[in-house]
């Protein structure tokens, strides 16, 4: 026999509620080894993110990746860790209570596919307040089996546990809807116009295995979508703008061309002194984007010859990308709100 969790008492809330749930990858509690190995375990655990047996995969995981990556990824942390706490979760707190003030018909809440708080926890405490119809937005905008996949497998593995399910509207994407694109318009041009702007702006994506792509992951051709419309709405000629693909992982290619092979090639071979970086994948800033590029990213560029290395934060909890998470939850809303 099954067993099912406890359900809320009949009767207990006299009207029933609409939810939304932001998910987002997630983050170690602490910027220690001792934090960031469980973090990562739970991460490189799941299989929508290491497509491999389980039998080959968990001894390498273990045994030889987790003692010394733990450690490198710690380091990382620690560059960027706030005084509230990891950037990704500070981030994604502030933006769920923005969309709260923004809606407040309805209840949001937030979570994180590995780490805490769990998506588990948090649709718990949804259903405990009434919540009975939930619409959950990975918080990537191209979907990618690894990402969006993997946070929506959180939200359905739940339902499986439910005696009394809720009901679930799902947005798997949103890598082309105007109001995103015009939200990340808006916000570069409000950075060029008060910190200057460099010869040519780098969009940065996070990357994917290429064996992913050839049996049918849709995350490189969004990718490809958003910079597209990204720079028509920003008014770019075909030679101002790059698109790469950051944080490659173990031996397996990945989609290219990379980020950080860019950021050699540009000041060495073409002469580009002055660059600029967004990350149009990312809607809060993290280890990949304040780490991987603002920190490494610029060394590497400074190294390599350039001069000016002008990093755009993301999106964060930018009103006009809050208004943006709005319109597209109420486009999915329909009929509930």
């Amino acid at each position: 026999m099954p067993h099912f969790q406890p359900e809320p008492p009949h009767g207990a809330h006299q009207q029933a509620r609409v939810g939304i749930l932001l998910i987002n990858l997630g983050t170690p509690a602490a910027p220690t080894p001792e934090a960031v190995r469980p973090y990562l375990r739970e991460f490189l655990s799941d299989q929508r993110v290491v497509e491999l047996p389980r039998l080959l995969w968990q001894p390498l995981l273990r045994g030889i990746i987790l003692p010394f990556r733990a450690k490198k990824s710690a380091h990382g942390y620690r560059q960027i860790w706030q005084h509230e706490g990891s950037p990704l979760a500070v981030f994604t707190a502030k933006q769920a209570a923005a969309l709260q003030a923004e809606l407040p018909q309805v209840l949001v809440g937030h979570a994180m596919s590995y780490g805490a708080p769990a998506v588990a926890d948090t649709i718990a405490a949804m259903k405990a307040q009434g919540v009975d119809r939930l619409l959950a937005i990975p918080l990537y905008p191209q979907y990618a089996a690894s990402s969006s996949g993997a946070a929506l497998d959180k939200v359905l593995n739940e339902l499986l546990k439910q005696r009394n399910q809720i009901s679930l509207r799902t947005i798997s994407r949103f890598y082309n809807h105007p109001d995103y694109i015009q939200a990340m318009a808006a916000h570069i041009r409000a950075y060029w116009q008060q910190h200057g702007r460099g010869q040519r702006i780098l969009f940065s994506f996070h990357g994917i295995p290429e064996a992913a792509v050839q049996q049918g992951d849709p995350y490189e051709i969004e990718c490809r979508a958003s910079a597209q419309l990204l720079a028509e709405a920003l008014q770019l000629s075909a030679q101002e703008w790059y698109i790469s693909f950051q944080s490659r992982f173990g031996r397996a290619r990945w989609i290219g061309p990379a980020t950080s092979d860019l950021l050699t090639e540009l000041p060495a071979k073409q002469q580009i002194r002055e660059l600029d970086v967004f990350c149009p994948g990312f809607v809060s800033d993290c280890l990949e984007t304040l780490e991987e590029i603002a920190i490494q990213g610029r060394e590497q560029f400074h190294e390599a010859g350039g001069q000016t290395f002008r990093f755009i934060p993301c999106l964060n909890d930018n009103p006009a990308f809050i208004a943006a998470l709005a319109d597209i939850a109420q486009e999915n809303l329909g009929g509930w709100v």
